[in-house]
């Protein structure tokens, strides 16, 4: 039984009759889409049924040409909504990713470049790629979107290597998970030397007059200590902060990411100023904020490096 699109695509002096797949019909204006893509305006000139009859064979109702596209209902509503004035029809909203795949292959269908181009900023929206980084990249990867699969790729640094499972992994192939997989243990051994050697630290800070909380300042009672991992300059650094890069060094085989490091540090600031250390408490949060800032970014610079192979 067809049933009948809602507003705007029920409009009384409409021109023409879109049938989705699945028997809805959207009564929309030719003009509005013959603007957005010429493919479409080529398209509605020479009026098909399904089965690709045209002349007299055409469908009519209420005197207006039915095409049957291919699109199911939901899918076309968001691609029609791109094509409307803005004051007719607000684009719809990808943030969810469900309908980001059949939109992107309607556009590609149909030449629009425009919805692409929406398509793929929805895939690298910093909002959805801060909780579903795999599910941006199991689209991406599947619509062959190199520039967004990169994105997706490194937002996943900031998960587990063993990811959770998401509807749109199954858009993934074998080869592309384990591609995605040695990306993620490629980088967490890429960023293991920077807790192993704290060369950059002492270029960074020159000498001990650059961070002089890390060697207990005047009155700490933290103590330092024998980690000779974390020592600088030859000595030993304060308890708490030798206790966040052991810490951050094993976070950082599971998740090799900037994120990470600040995580860690925000925790670090919450412990010292519990433990009531007068000499710490105080500055441990700006001090914190600056080391674990310098740390994230030599993170990120190192595993900006680290190759995702995969062919495009």
């Amino acid at each position: 039984m067809k049933t009948y699109a809602s507003t705007p695509f029920d409009h009384a002096k409409a021109d023409i009759i879109l049938r989705s797949a699945d028997g809805v019909e959207f009564r929309v204006f030719t003009l509005f889409l013959s603007l957005a893509s010429p493919l479409f305006e080529t398209l509605l000139c020479l009026p098909r049924t399904a089965g690709g009859a045209t002349g007299t064979d055409q469908e009519m109702k209420d005197g207006l040409a039915v095409i049957a596209v291919s699109e199911d209902s939901k899918t076309l509503d968001s691609f029609l909504r791109f094509c409307y004035p803005s004051t007719l029809a607000e684009d719809p909203s990808l943030e969810n990713l469900t309908d980001a795949l059949p939109v992107l292959a309607a556009a590609r269908k149909y030449s629009l470049d425009l919805i692409e181009r929406k398509v793929c900023q929805a895939l690298v929206n910093p909002k959805v790629l801060e909780t579903e980084p795999l599910r941006c990249f199991a689209i991406s990867r599947n619509a062959r979107l190199k520039h967004e699969t990169i994105i997706a790729a490194r937002h996943t640094l900031r998960h587990p290597l063993i990811p959770a499972r998401c509807a749109e992994i199954d858009l993934v192939t074998a080869p592309d998970l384990l591609a995605l997989l040695t990306y993620h243990k490629k980088c967490s051994i890429a960023v293991q030397f920077l807790s192993r050697d704290l060369s950059w630290m002492a270029h960074h800070y020159r000498n001990h007059n650059g961070c002089k909380w890390l060697f207990c300042p005047e009155n700490c009672r933290c103590g330092r200590g024998d980690d000779r991992r974390f020592f600088l300059w030859g000595e030993g650094t304060i308890t708490w902060w030798m206790t966040y890069m052991q810490e951050v060094s094993e976070l950082l085989n599971d998740c090799p990411s900037g994120d990470t490091v600040r995580g860690a540090a925000d925790r670090t600031v919450g412990k010292v100023r519990a433990a009531n250390c007068t000499a710490c408490s105080g500055q441990v949060k700006e001090n914190m904020a600056e080391f674990s800032n310098l740390f994230a970014q030599k993170v990120e610079e190192t595993v900006k490096y680290i190759y995702l192979e995969m062919d495009f």
